[in-house]
């Protein structure tokens, strides 16, 4: 059995469904549900304007219907209107007045009143749902390309009801000093054509967001490694006019190589970067992404606004395009927080950031290098001297165009500066000079001594001559040895002697010069020996 309600109250319901009120807004006015208010209505044959704002016309009442949702005074109210009495028997359907649904008709280029203003627009904002954008970034396109006049509330609304809508889920507000903390993550770019490939390929989009303002600098590239994240962020910082305190980032390689809550172990490039301005890195807990989710809400902005479903030919005209969109929506957009807008907000923080240095970072290689019995390192195959004590332990080695330095491990105290040589020469400071030869040196010299004579002869020249460098290069012709045999080592050195080069270069080449010996050159020797030992058994036999 339906409900069936009050004079007083059905009065209200079709007084209210008349001005065009919701039946949610009927609902809260009159406490009638929903349900029982949509059926009176229905009856009347009054339109709803449901959530969307769309209203929604009922059909002309049928009498069978009618009679199971109203008994007496319900059918009397819907056909005479509230000056019947209540005690009046059911309406005929026959002398019942039809009750006028028409809309009147619209003045061309018009809409109907209660039409919405993106009615016009509904295949391209298909189109664009298809494409999985958002309404911000739906509204923000037909204002820049159809001069769209309605508000982005309108789009909104229009948008709900092509969809379902879901309640974002509450998050903690982290409320920051200006310029004290900014938060920088990575995220996916939008495809663009490869200029060596010629196909499209997905970019990769670096965003670093200011924790006061929102103000958000987003870059696109191709790739990443730990300098483009390092010079990504000095880009930022030069765009922005200043450095912040504090960057907060996650836990990806080119920034942090072992994670630690307490004591994690920055990328030393990264950090450097970072110290130059004046700035300290602050990783995240693993899996913890809520502590950047101001970054992680401008990736997903950028994603699914600006760049969703969108194809860039160079990777330059997504950049401008991306950059066009953030300084006429993004900076001019009043953010659903700080309920401000984000440039004005900028113009606040701006003062507060630190100052930039006059010079940009200079960039450098590192590696981890072991000091050899020379006293040197390798790179680049140039060799670098290193403090007395040092041979076998490994040390930490920076190095760019001009300089290498040597910084020990775990402290980060720089051992050596030298200035770049070329491949194959070496740089020793004096001071690093061995006063007298190592015992670990006269155990290589006497090895190269019982190799041969002419070889020993070679190996103390050479460390005469070079001191330590000259140990690597004895260490070179103790390695020919093995690798050809003594004998044939000992022929190219005593020719190295005789001509007055006695270097390991010379024996080297000597060595690869040299033809090799074939089995055509083995058997005739063989055969010789065999008849030579004969020769000798039957000599010393006609002696016996």
């Amino acid at each position: 059995m339906s409900n069936v309600l009050e004079h007083d109250k059905q009065q209200q319901v079709l007084a209210l469904g008349r001005l065009g009120w919701s039946l949610r807004r009927i609902e809260e006015a009159t406490g009638v549900r929903r349900e029982t208010a949509s059926r009176y209505l229905k009856a009347a044959a009054i339109a709803v304007r449901e959530r969307g704002g769309r209203p929604r016309l009922w059909p002309p009442a049928n009498p069978a219907t009618t009679a199971e949702v109203s008994t007496d005074s319900v059918a009397a109210d819907l056909v005479t209107g509230p000056d019947i009495s209540p005690d009046t028997p059911s309406a005929n359907p026959a002398t019942t007045p039809e009750v006028s649904t028409d809309i009147p008709p619209q003045a061309p280029g018009e809409r109907a009143p209660g039409a919405s203003a993106c009615e016009p627009y509904r295949d391209l904002i298909e189109q664009a749902l298809r494409q999985r954008r958002n309404a911000m970034a739906i509204w923000q396109d037909l204002v820049d390309d159809h001069a769209f006049p309605a508000k982005y509330a309108s789009v909104k609304r229009f948008v709900n009801t092509l969809r379902d809508v879901t309640t974002p889920e509450a998050r903690v507000v982290i409320e920051t000093a200006p310029g004290e903390e900014c938060q920088v993550d990575y995220g996916e770019g939008p495809m663009v054509r490869h200029p060596v490939t010629g196909k499209y390929r997905r970019t990769r989009l670096f965003v670093l967001t200011l924790g006061y303002s929102r103000k958000a600098v987003r870059l696109i590239v191709w790739k990443s490694s730990t300098r483009i994240w390092a010079e990504l962020h000095e880009r930022a910082f030069r765009q922005l006019g200043g450095a912040v305190k504090v960057v907060v980032l996650d836990n990806l390689r080119e920034g942090v190589l072992k994670p630690d809550i307490y004591d994690p172990t920055l990328n030393p490039l990264y950090r450097d970067v970072l110290a130059h301005y004046g700035a300290v890195a602050l990783p995240c807990r693993v899996r913890d992404p809520d502590r950047k989710g101001k970054v992680e809400s401008g990736v997903g902005h950028a994603q699914a606004t600006p760049l969703k479903g969108q194809r860039f030919e160079t990777l330059e005209d997504a950049q401008a395009y991306l950059d066009r969109w953030e300084s006429h929506w993004a900076d001019t957009r009043i953010h659903g927080t700080t309920k401000r807008q984000v440039a004005a907000m900028f113009a606040e923080e701006r003062p507060a950031l630190g100052l930039l240095p006059v010079e940009p970072f200079r960039y450098y290689e590192y590696g981890t290098r072991t000091v050899n019995l020379d006293g040197c390192i390798e790179v680049k195959s140039a060799y670098y001297g290193a403090p007395p004590g040092w041979i076998g332990r490994d040390v930490h080695a920076q190095w760019d165009d001009l300089y290498v330095r040597l910084i020990e491990l775990g402290t980060g105290r720089l051992l050596r500066e030298h200035v770049r040589t070329r491949p194959g020469y070496h740089r020793i400071e004096d001071r690093d000079r061995p006063t007298r030869t190592p015992k670990t040196t006269l155990t290589l010299l006497a090895t190269a001594q019982t190799a041969g004579p002419a070889i020993g002869q070679v190996c103390q020249y050479l460390y005469a001559h070079e001191g330590p460098a000259g140990v690597r290069r004895i260490l070179g012709v103790l390695a020919l040895a093995r690798k050809h045999g003594a004998p044939v080592v000992e022929e190219a050195a005593k020719t190295a002697v005789d001509l007055g080069v006695l270097n390991y270069r010379f024996i080297r080449r000597y060595l690869d010069r040299r033809p090799p010996v074939t089995l055509r050159q083995v058997d005739p020797l063989i055969r010789q020996l065999t008849l030579y030992r004969d020769l000798i058994d039957r000599t010393t036999g006609d002696q016996g």
